[in-house]
């Protein structure tokens, strides 16, 4: 039986971050009608979860959290996942699916491009969190200026 104890729910395509509250979610359907590169879902403590939207040839961009765990589920389209210990070794290539996971430790190098002929739409956790609270950028360029501010 459902308590009334201030959970959020979410509408289908949510545009704000509802941490650090309980909030429950259909993430498959969030994360399908999510049209940024980057909204921050739901940003804790310790842990934050991301929608990201890639569009055909672009790319999340190669980057490394040195302090943070990040796990990625693809739920539409598909890319080329690529991982190493320097950002000119990614000596870790697969292919990945609506469906699949990926698991990147932190201190890893890493991107993922869409290399499908459709938009790339996947979910990612941040342990600890990696973006401020109520991150919402339109497009990579828009994160890419983010990350040159900070």
């Amino acid at each position: 039986m459902d308590q009334n104890l201030n959970y959020q729910c979410s509408q289908p395509c949510p545009t704000t971050d509802y941490g650090p509250n309980p909030y429950v979610v259909d993430i498959e359907q969030a994360t399908l009608n999510n049209p940024n590169y980057r909204t921050a879902l739901w940003t804790g403590g310790l842990l934050q979860v991301t929608l990201m939207y890639i569009p055909v040839g672009g790319e999340i961009g190669l980057e490394v959290h040195p302090d943070t765990d990040q796990f990625l589920r693809i739920e539409a389209g598909n890319g080329l996942a690529q991982m190493g210990s320097c950002s000119d070794s990614l000596n870790y290539q697969c292919h990945v699916y609506s469906g699949d996971a990926i698991t990147v430790p932190a201190g890893t190098w890493h991107n993922v491009t869409n290399i499908g002929n459709e938009p790339l739409k996947l979910y990612t956790i941040y342990a600890p969190p990696h973006h401020p609270h109520g991150t919402v950028q339109r497009t990579k360029a828009d994160a890419d200026a983010a990350e040159v501010a900070h």
